[in-house]
């Protein structure tokens, strides 16, 4: 009798083992069922029992008891435990003793525990199944902690219940007479209390509220509420009141069969602007056309300069609303968008900037087998109007008050890559075509077009060696020889006021951002690179870089290292260890040593710890209305304080004006069945519509009321106490 039985396609006796626990009602007829278990008797009057480590198998559903006795007579279950019932999505019920009807739909169930994915537990001193839908528990306690045996604690929180109904088709969770304690001391009573149970991914109800508090907003709460209007679509509102303001947020979001759109924003009535209906409203979408296109579009608009800053709900002091088509393939590009923007800053005048810009963009590529080589063309055009419509002459800082712009540039260029001997030799022949109209301008106005021819030779001698410590190493010396014809137009400049010098435009034709601005004549871009890669150990790479050029470009401002026939020294590079440690860092300098840009970023980051720096120096440019040199200080990183506390810290300081620009601190505490987190945010705003503004928040959430987020979470563990 001590051997396990195996009986296979047990009939209708255990028929009922395979249906999700018989939770559910209308199922397809369950596939043969397996039992095993140390002994199976069936009695002189038909009864069959099976005794010992009594286990019963079908599909996803697994039953084990002690003990399992079936009565034809009456057709009831009688099941000894302990008992453990799981369906395999999500529904588990212990107990010690059942009486159930042979399909399981009803009957009762004593000492019984309920645990809804693997996260909330319901125990009850007794459980009833209705209807195989509909699981009532009596005398009930519900927790997502975990409880230790030797720990007399009760959990860190829990609700009381004299009755809660699981409802396992609508997935929600009733409750009557409901009391939430923490460690056990009853902090408020609801009488009747409606929760989803956590195999629920989408329901109506109130999401975790958070509590806030704000210098200029006074203290107040945000309640969300989520709406769950269909499979593909859903909002949430949340309705934020405080004694200075009365705002209602909302987000909207909806999928379709080819794109999706999500739309979020808020409207407010505050003591700040009284009588002034203040509000945002941001969206994105996108949509799948059809052969490659895509449809993309944002939305970015609000009503006041300050609003954003204030509510805390963007810190871009620009906004652009886009909508664009593009397609994109492996030999060609297209596009074609509408931008709008608008800008929050004190000094700039939504009149005077470029608010409506069209584009449309055509790149392709080809690869001729007669000559060899790559062959690419490209097109750009594109349209800026600004709103003021006055021809006005140069105003106080040089700029054209109403003038408008239209461009179009093609460029078509042959590329070609030979060998000889360790030598790579990279040729480029190429021709633009540049055609500009300007309008309401009293200095530039009319019409301008230019062909230009270009071309150029790089050079590369890549050199490698592995080192006595097995890490490879790379030199490669690198220079190219260039010539830009034409003379230039005689055109405002639009695109290219904020030229740069980097590692990524060193062997450039022009290192002016946009087309409005070439280089001309010859130039000599040279020199060198040196990469370390070592996979156990440290990595590094190193560029440095100069241009000499026939002639001086005038179009480049002070600060951009480029002026003159001969460039500053570029030096850029970065630093990786094994340990986590990085380090990045780009610097501009003269023959004099004297720097005009720096820029260094380091980060470390380990299983506690997640730390990152920066500092940027960039010298003072009248030409770029930068009157003082910009010298800053930001940190940003976390501590993993201990398996359950998190604190993180993040700030941006202006060394020039010796003040904090802006800082962040926070604290959170995770484990099984709670999340607590505090926030403090502090502005340090200078402009006349911005005011300086501190900000706390405080959210709680308990864990097990709605569907796992895949997040990691740290369980505490049951030790027991020595005796």
């Amino acid at each position: 009798m001590g051997s396990a039985l195996r009986i296979w396609a047990l009939g209708a006796v255990f028929a009922w083992l395979c249906g999700a626990v018989a939770l559910a009602q209308d199922l397809a007829p369950p596939a043969p069922a397996v039992l095993v278990a140390d002994e199976i008797e069936v009695t002189s009057d038909r009864r069959l029992i099976a005794r010992g480590n009594v286990e019963a198998f079908q599909g996803t559903t697994r039953i084990t008891a002690q003990a399992i006795e079936y009565n034809p007579n009456t057709g009831g279950l009688t099941i000894t435990g302990p008992i453990t019932m799981m369906d395999g999505e999500g529904i588990t019920i212990l107990a010690s003793q059942a009486e159930l009807s042979q399909d399981l739909q009803n009957g009762l169930l004593t000492g019984a525990r309920l645990v809804l994915n693997d996260q909330l537990q319901l125990a009850a001193v007794q459980m009833n199944r209705v209807g195989g839908r509909y699981t009532q528990l009596y005398k009930t306690a519900v927790t997502s902690c975990r409880i230790c045996e030797d720990d007399p604690r009760p959990p860190l929180w829990q609700i009381r219940a004299e009755r809660i109904i699981h409802d396992q088709q609508e997935q929600q969770l009733y409750f009557d007479k409901a009391q939430v304690r923490v460690r056990g001391i009853p902090i408020f009573y609801l009488p009747r209390l409606r929760l989803p149970d956590p195999t629920l991914d989408r329901a109506n109800g109130f999401l975790i509220p958070e509590i806030r508090s704000s210098n200029l907003l006074g203290t107040g709460i945000k309640v969300p509420y989520f709406i769950k209007l269909g499979d593909h679509r859903d909002l949430t509102l949340t309705p934020y009141i405080s004694n200075r303001t009365e705002t209602l947020e909302f987000r909207y979001r909806q999928a379709f069969k080819r794109g999706r759109i999500a739309f979020e924003g808020a409207g407010s009535n505050d003591d700040l602007r009284p009588n002034n209906n203040r509000g945002y409203l941001f969206g994105v979408g996108e949509f799948d056309l059809g052969g490659d296109f895509r449809l993309q579009f944002d939305v970015e608009l609000t009503s006041d300069d300050a609003y954003l800053s204030t509510y805390g709900y963007s810190d871009k002091d620009r906004l652009d609303s886009e909508i664009r088509v593009s397609r994109t393939r492996r030999d060609s590009y297209v596009r074609f968008g509408f931008i709008k923007t608008k800008t929050l800053r004190d000094d700039e005048d939504n009149d005077l900037l470029p608010s409506n810009i069209v584009e449309a963009v055509y790149e392709h590529r080809f690869f001729p087998a007669v000559i060899g080589g790559e062959f690419r063309i490209g097109a750009e055009a594109r349209a800026y109007r600004r709103r003021s419509s006055e021809p006005l002459d140069l105003n106080a800082d040089g700029v054209a008050d109403g003038r408008d712009v239209s461009r179009v540039n093609v460029e078509a260029d042959w590329r070609h890559t030979f060998y000889a001997g360790g030598l790579e030799v990279s040729t480029l022949l190429g021709v633009a075509a540049d055609a500009f109209h300007i309008d309401q301008d009293s200095v530039f106005d009319g019409s301008e077009a230019e062909v230009t021819p270009q071309g150029a030779v790089t050079l590369r001698y890549p050199m490698a060696r592995t080192d006595s410590s097995g890490a490879r190493q790379v030199l490669e010396p690198t220079m190219q020889v260039a010539w830009v014809g034409g003379d230039g137009l005689n055109i405002p400049n639009e695109e290219s006021t904020r030229p740069d010098f980097d590692e990524g435009n060193l062997l450039s034709l022009s290192r002016f951002p946009g087309p409005d601005r070439r280089e001309r004549g010859w130039a000599v871009a040279f020199g060198a690179t040196w990469a370390r890669f070592d996979p156990d150990g440290w990595n590094a790479n190193l560029t440095v870089g100069q241009i000499i050029r026939e002639e001086a470009q005038v179009d480049f401002s002070p600060s951009s290292g480029l002026t003159g026939t001969t460039s500053d020294f570029l030096l850029a590079g970065q630093l990786k260890f094994d340990g986590g440690l990085s380090i990045t860092g780009r610097s501009i300098f003269n023959e004099s040593f004297d720097v005009s840009r720096a820029e260094f970023r380091s980060a470390w980051k380990n299983d506690r710890l997640d730390l990152g720096g920066s500092y940027v120096w960039l010298a003072d440019d009248i030409v770029l209305d930068r009157p003082e040199a910009i010298n800053e200080l930001t940190f940003d990183g976390s501590f993993k304080i201990d398996n359950f506390w998190t604190a993180n810290l993040d700030m941006r300081y202006d060394l020039t004006e010796g003040r904090a620009a802006t800082a962040r601190a926070g604290v959170a505490y995770t484990n099984e069945c709670v999340t607590i987190a505090a926030s403090l945010t502090r502005r340090f705003a200078d402009s006349t519509t911005v005011e300086p503004s501190t900000n706390l928040g405080f959210t709680v959430s308990l864990r097990g009321f709605s569907a796992n987020t895949g997040a990691e979470t740290q369980v505490r563990t049951c030790t027991k106490q020595a005796k």
